[in-house]
């Protein structure tokens, strides 16, 4: 069973994630931050991982450490339920349109995290959401998580579309990388034998 538990608390947020990356895409997400919670269950509902999410953070301040410890701990979770990675793709990618909004995705579950987000806002906000903490979602889920991430706004001009676009397409990577091959099931899929 890849499944996780992952709890964190911190001076600024107290956090609870579960995952169950053999799942279905069954979400319950309550951050206190609306849109992100829009987005988190999108990121589960489109890559079929389960996830139970629960935030309490200084949003008297602003989202920004919400969202980010978020990343964190679904990240740390994410990499928990991988294991050693036998038997996974590996990789992912995605290229998905949303309405106006064409974002493309492709992921490396390599354990060397590292972020490439071209993905411009034209708004600073979408309601009350800073369109800013999209990258720091997915800068702290890929550098806990262990994943090479690439993320390229292809065009778009609404704010809310490329944010779902966004989730969506690293969501369908995600769903392709975390599967199991049957062809490689008990292998590690790397030529060092190690993720």
């Amino acid at each position: 069973m890849r499944k996780a538990d992952i709890t964190r608390k911190t001076a600024e947020t107290a956090i609870s994630v579960s995952v169950n990356l053999d799942g279905t895409g069954i979400y319950a997400v309550k951050t206190g931050v609306g849109f992100f919670d829009h987005m988190v269950d999108q990121l589960s509902r489109h890559s079929l991982i389960d996830i139970t999410l629960t935030a309490a953070g200084d949003l008297h301040i602003d989202d920004h450490h919400t969202v980010e410890d978020c990343g964190i701990a679904l990240g740390q979770a994410i990499a928990a339920a991988l294991g050693d990675k036998r038997g996974i793709f590996r990789y992912g990618q995605c290229n998905l349109a949303m309405d106006d909004a064409q974002v493309a995705t492709a992921l490396d579950l390599s354990g060397r995290p590292y972020l490439v987000w071209n993905v411009a806002f034209p708004t600073a906000k979408i309601g009350t959401f800073d369109t800013e903490l999209v990258r720091e979602f997915f800068q702290a889920l890929s550098t806990h998580a262990g994943i090479t991430l690439h993320g390229d706004l292809v065009h778009g001009i609404n704010s809310h579309h490329i944010a779902e676009a966004a989730f969506k397409s690293v969501a369908r990577a995600l769903r392709q990388a975390v599967q199991l091959d049957p062809r490689q099931a008990d292998a590690i899929p790397s030529t060092k034998g190690a993720l």
